[in-house]
């Protein structure tokens, strides 16, 4: 293992106007997690810090849209993102929030201290404000056109198309989120960090120092803002939500998000530190702290360029080791949207899938978008789950505890002497703490997990080289043996599994009675000792580590998605503005009758259209109607109809077309006939 031995673990801050989803999870939750176990299982002192953004724009914008406060929308998501944390087994040593006290004060005294040491510059500026809500517009109350890749809707601070942060008076047609009004340009005082006044620091600090050891596309995406060269960033904005500037004459100002925000770790840390009798400062302020901070790729330039400059600013704070920041994932092919309701929320999936938070972290984990955006299927779930839980992981557990209760009714035998075999597969268990050490410390997290598959991978190679079941009729002494290497590699999974597999690793370690040790082995134990389960030691019954997933269920979750699809194209849809106004005489040339449909059939070698001929009274006619994927020929028969008659006859597909159905379609955009269907009126009666 690498020094230093105590590490600082930090994970994105998520906004509270929302619960968590998978794209949260895979980006940043489920990988810091990893770390922050394996951290703990190897022996390092760990604080693993998180906490509720609660001051984000986005929250006030949701708390405009369902008329409450937004104390009311943060104390509502603040409670369900926490409580799903916790069941998903995200094991942070404190999640605070960032309306707590404690964070107030930290934040108050962070920008003081900076301002103390002239690190702001105050400048009058004109900023964006909408005359008809009367207030300036922050960040994401503005939606316009990203200046640099010609996205329609980036948000007043970055754009999330491309990546780039910029200001909101950078925009092209900026519009107001709050009126969708044009805003007007307005006066304000604001202080600003002068990141150009950092820029050789971080310049020495990232590209001429040891960070190419950091991901690509973090190292890519610091270099290039570096090279764009460094501006002066607002610390303050005009909102009526947020920590006040600590400041005479600020009245009206807080501390911009994303200037208090990072600062939540910090003050997550003091309350986690107060609470455990630790002292919060060698875990901030000390050089042999190794501090890494796990966050998505829209976070990069403020976790690996302002908040550094901030820290440095103040001089006492340590910088971060390392920033592994994720891609994005995408959900069915397309990119996951909470606005459009198009993801898959942590609380509908612990109830949908109980006692199932394995399978999810471990598809994540198997499919993290690491260094390219990832697509999340439920089919690719559900093969991640049959294929190789089930299928190599719980198949080589169940046949190596069902075959011990069998043959000895649950005792570790003694084992005889080890052949070239025995011996290969026992020096290979010895490797894999190392491989997935490696792997884990380099924040190859999808790596790490297949190593570990590979592990069970090689306790079923091993069984079925073997064949203790064939084995044990010819020779009783041989098949000890083979039990015995086997339950040692059941042994080395219980533990090697725990930071990708918690739940089933405390199973798994239940099955093993394992706790009935006198001394549970350790993940550094596995590389080192001989004997990781003893001769004579009684396990446990066999239990299923993990189910099948069938067909039906993960319908289930794609009809969700498509149910939730439709809603929001419903809840979306542009009614279309009324056309020019016409004169009443136009309107009485229109000769529209009722009809019936007498025949119809699909016109060859097309897929829209229907050949229909047609009762209007005053005669049969014949209409080509663009219908057919709609409607089959046989249903439409004898349909009642309404007919614009007097409509100059059109030649479609070489048939000639002597009038119009009337059509028109549904909010789910179903088409259906406009027609008065009564049976009572008749054929040719004009509608006017």
């Amino acid at each position: 293992m690498s020094t230093p031995k105590r590490y600082t673990i930090t994970a994105a801050l998520p906004y509270t106007n929302g619960p968590i989803h998978i794209g949260h999870l895979a980006g940043v939750y489920v990988p810091a997690d990893i770390y922050a176990r394996f951290m703990r299982l190897t022996g390092n002192d760990v604080a693993f810090i998180c906490g509720s953004d609660e001051h984000g724009v986005p929250i006030t914008i949701k708390a405009k849209k369902e008329g409450v406060t937004p104390q009311d929308i943060v104390d509502k998501y603040h409670a369900i993102i926490k409580q799903s944390f916790e069941e998903f087994g995200i094991t942070f040593d404190n999640y605070s929030r960032t309306s707590a006290k404690i964070h107030h004060d930290t934040a108050s005294e962070f920008f003081t201290t900076l301002y103390n040491k002239n690190e702001f510059v105050e400048e009058v500026t004109e900023q964006l404000y909408d005359e008809e809500a009367n207030q300036f517009l922050a960040d994401r109350f503005v939606i316009g056109t990203c200046p640099k890749c010609g996205n329609e809707e980036s948000y007043g601070d970055q754009c999330e198309n491309c990546g780039t942060s910029h200001n909101a008076t950078d925009l092209i047609n900026p519009k107001s989120a709050i009126t969708g009004n044009t805003p007007t340009l307005k006066q304000t005082k604001h202080w600003f960090l002068p990141l150009n006044k950092h820029e050789e620091f971080l310049r020495e600090w990232i590209l001429k120092g040891h960070k190419k050891d950091w991901k690509p596309n973090v190292y890519g995406q610091v270099k290039s803002w570096i090279d764009d060269g460094l501006r002066p960033r607002a610390v303050t904005r005009d909102l009526d939500w947020g920590i006040p500037v600590p400041l005479e004459g600020a009245e009206g100002k807080v501390l911009y998000v994303w200037f208090d925000a990072p600062i939540g770790y910090i003050s997550s840390t003091k309350e986690w530190a107060a609470r455990e009798g630790k002292d919060w400062e060698p875990y901030w302020k000390d050089k042999d702290t190794k501090m890494v901070h796990f966050i998505g790729k829209d976070n990069i330039v403020f976790h690996c360029i302002i908040f550094p400059a901030m820290l440095k600013a103040e001089g006492s704070y340590i910088l971060p080791d390392n920033v592994p920041a994720n891609e994005f994932l995408n959900l069915e092919g397309k990119k996951l949207s909470t606005s459009k309701n198009w993801a898959v929320w942590l609380p509908e999936y612990l109830k949908d899938f109980p006692g199932q938070q394995d399978v999810l972290r471990y598809a994540l984990t198997a499919n993290a978008p690491e260094t390219k955006d990832n697509d999340f299927t439920w089919k690719d779930f559900q093969a991640r789950n049959n294929n190789e839980l089930v299928a190599i992981f719980g198949n080589f557990i169940n046949r190596v505890v069902v075959l011990t209760n069998k043959y000895y009714n649950g005792i570790v035998p003694t084992p005889s002497d080890y052949t070239a075999v025995d011996e290969e597969t026992l020096a290979a268990i010895k490797a894999y703490p190392n491989v997935i050490s490696s792997s884990i410390e380099r924040y190859r997290f999808r790596e790490a997990g297949q190593e570990l598959m590979n592990l069970a991978r090689l306790g079923n190679k091993y069984l079925a080289d073997e064949e203790p079941w064939k084995v044990i009729k010819l020779d009783e002494e041989r098949t000890k043996t083979i039990m015995y290497v086997a339950l040692q590699i059941a042994s080395a999974l219980a533990t090697l599994s725990e930071p990708f597999l918690p739940f089933t690793s405390n199973k798994l370690k239940g099955i093993l009675c394992l706790s009935a040790l006198d001394t549970e082995s350790t993940w550094n134990d596995i590389a080192t000792k001989e004997i990781l389960l003893p001769a004579a030691h009684q396990i446990g019954k066999a239990e299923l580590l993990f189910s099948k997933i069938e067909d039906a269920t993960i319908q289930k979750q794609l009809d969700k998605l498509e149910a939730s699809k439709k809603a929001n194209e419903i809840a979306n849809a542009v009614v279309e503005p009324q056309k020019e106004t016409i004169a009443f005489d136009d309107f009485t040339k229109l000769d529209i009758r009722v009809g019936t449909i007498l025949e119809a059939e699909k016109m060859p070698k097309t897929k829209k259209l229907l050949v229909l001929k047609v009762d209007t009274g005053i005669d049969v006619r014949t209409i080509v109607s663009g219908i057919a994927e709609s409607f089959t020929a046989e249903e439409v028969i004898g349909k009642k109809v309404t007919v614009l008659v007097n409509l100059a006859p059109r030649a479609l597909r070489g048939v000639e077309s002597q009038g119009m159905i009337l059509m028109t379609e549904t909010p789910e955009g179903k088409l259906v006939f406009v027609n008065p269907d009564d049976k009572a009126v008749s054929n040719g009666l004009q509608i006017s």
